[in-house]
């Protein structure tokens, strides 16, 4: 099988796994949070109050990243499937305009909070590294799918739009309005991963790091305020049209 072959098989191959293939790190996962608490250890604990802040922000960041996606995008692009490649458009506007992966980018700033969260700089190192060799062959895949279906609009499109890093002066103004109902009907499940892994590694850290089982209130709080959000807004977008908008 020819190298372009080969790794759009494997870029198929993690596109369709790519919510579960991580989950196979967990063991390194662990090792690493058995040497966490660096801040705490050498700075105290204010300072690893403002670290984890820090972190949760960074997170947050890439929900950000991924509203602007979501709260412009037309019906047809930026969906979640996993079963194989959709796009009943090309839409090169909006953040599409100035980077054409988005949703990987703020999918990368999210699990950067929570790599740099551990606290452990070889796990950070591995992380970003792991990121950027898994999501490459998704990418792959992508791009073969909107080139033979959009052909030269879709190379004209790449010739002056970054893969990763966003060129900002390139920004085009979206063709619709921004939707907050599309950002709560398509991100709330995002939003709620990612107040969970925080909540998980929290309990986690003092866990493995410390050896002891410690439930901090603030996080428990804001877990649980967190679930009701995802509760409402899944009960909203599965028995009613409250989140429904036209057109997306």
């Amino acid at each position: 099988m020819a190298l372009r072959e080969d790794i759009e098989k494997q870029g198929e191959f993690l596109f369709r796994w790519r919510s579960y293939l991580p989950l196979l790190a967990i063991p390194l996962f662990i090792l690493a949070l058995r040497r966490s608490e660096y801040f705490e250890r050498i700075f105290g604990d204010f300072a690893n109050d403002l670290w984890e802040v820090f972190c949760v922000l960074v997170s947050f960041c890439g929900l950000v990243i991924r509203s602007l996606v979501a709260g412009y995008a037309p019906k047809g692009t930026s969906g979640r499937n996993t079963k194989g490649q959709l796009a009943e458009t090309l839409n090169t506007t909006g953040m599409y305009s100035i980077v054409r992966n988005p949703l990987y980018l703020g999918n990368f700033v999210i699990v950067l909070g929570i790599f740099l969260f551990t606290e452990v700089w070889w796990f950070i190192l591995i992380g970003i590294v792991g990121f950027l060799l898994y999501y490459e062959r998704i990418i792959f895949v992508e791009e073969e799918f909107l080139r033979k279906k959009f052909g030269d609009v879709f190379l004209e499109w790449a010739k002056k739009t970054p893969a990763f890093l966003p060129r900002f002066k390139n920004w085009q103004k979206p063709a619709l309005p921004f939707s907050f109902k599309t950002v709560l009907r398509r991100e709330h499940s995002t939003f709620f991963a990612i107040v969970a892994s925080f909540t998980f590694l929290d309990i986690a850290v003092d866990y493995f790091a410390e050896k002891k089982l410690e439930i901090n209130v603030g996080w428990i709080i804001f877990f649980f305020v967190s679930l009701m959000i995802y509760l409402t807004l899944r009960i909203l977008k599965k028995k009613t049209k409250v989140l429904d908008v036209e057109g997306r």
